[in-house]
Parts: C-alpha cells; sequence; structure tokens
C-alpha cells in the first residue's frame, strides 16, 4: 500500500514539474461571444422565446387562480359532487400549466433544446478557433477567465490518466 501511494505521489509530483513547464494562456470566452453578432442575435432570439413561453405559463396561470377564485366564491351554493368537480378542473388546469412548464423551462426542456440549436454551433466555432490557435502558438493548455478559472482546452497529450492506472495495477 506504501509502495503504491509513493508510487502514486511520484507520478503526480514529476506531473507537476512537468507542467510547470508547459506553456499556457488564457482567453475570455464571455467577452468573445459578446462579440460575436450571431451570438447576439442567437440570444436575443432566445430572451424572446422565452419571454412568449412564459407570458403563456402566467396567463394559464392567471386562468387557475380565476377559477379558484370563482370555485371559492360559490362553493358554499355547491353541491358535494359540484365540489369535487371543480376542484379537479382546477387541479387539472393547474397540472396543465406546471406541464407546460416543465416542457418549455425544464432540464432538455424547449429552451434548452433551442439554446442548443442556436448557441451550441456558435460555441464550437470558438472551441475550434481556441483550439486553432493554441497548436499553431504551442500553448498546451488554454484556461478561461470568464466563469471563474477553468480549463478550456488541453493538449491531449498532457493526459496521464492511464499512466496512473497503470501504477495503481488497474487495466483499461
Amino acid at each position: 500500500m506504501k509502495k503504491t501511494f509513493f508510487s502514486v505521489l511520484l507520478v503526480l509530483l514529476a506531473t507537476t514539474f512537468a507542467q510547470a513547464q508547459q506553456r499556457y494562456c488564457f482567453i475570455d470566452s464571455k467577452y468573445i461571444l459578446e462579440k460575436i453578432s450571431d451570438y447576439k442575435d442567437a440570444q436575443t432570439k432566445l430572451d424572446n422565446l422565452s419571454k412568449t413561453w412564459q407570458d403563456e405559463i402566467d396567463a394559464k396561470m392567471a386562468d387557475v387562480e380565476k377559477m379558484y377564485k370563482g370555485y371559492q366564491a360559490e362553493k358554499p351554493m355547491l353541491s358535494d359532487d359540484m365540489r369535487n368537480k371543480r376542484q379537479d378542473e382546477i387541479v387539472a388546469k393547474e397540472k396543465e400549466a406546471k406541464d407546460l412548464q416543465k416542457q418549455r423551462f425544464g432540464y432538455e426542456g424547449d429552451l434548452f433544446k433551442k439554446r442548443q440549436e442556436l448557441v451550441k454551433p456558435i460555441q464550437d466555432r470558438v472551441f475550434n478557433a481556441v483550439q486553432k490557435m493554441a497548436t499553431t502558438k504551442g500553448f498546451e493548455l488554454v484556461f478561461d477567465k470568464s466563469a471563474g478559472v477553468t480549463l478550456f482546452y488541453a493538449d491531449p497529450k498532457l493526459d496521464k490518466s492511464d499512466e496512473v492506472l497503470k501504477i495503481l495495477g488497474i487495466n483499461k
């Protein structure tokens, strides 16, 4: 166990030393994207779609609220069957509104898909440009400072994960 730990530590130290000699730079992807007119257009389209969909959902929720207030006002005059029926109608209408909200804004909803359709190709263009710049200028690591410091690009030959697995005695 000590031997394995020492080996992993040695590899990590060697990797750290090797990385100290690597060439690296940073970019601001937010700044870059804001300078691309296609990105601005895509963001405007997404904002407009989002507002339209939110207005649609708000209208449905307003209908639910109106139905509920009407029910509250008429409740004393309704029979048990009519109360249950109206409650079911209100619950169904509210579920419909929440389902629409999930469809539009939920995980992998319409907004997510539209963002993928409009923004992803632009992000891919930026990534490809950064990769080209990095390989041309000899940068092995490119960090992005726009959302904290994140690794934006790394030369695949720098990935030493398989070597660490080998030292740990784990086959791929």
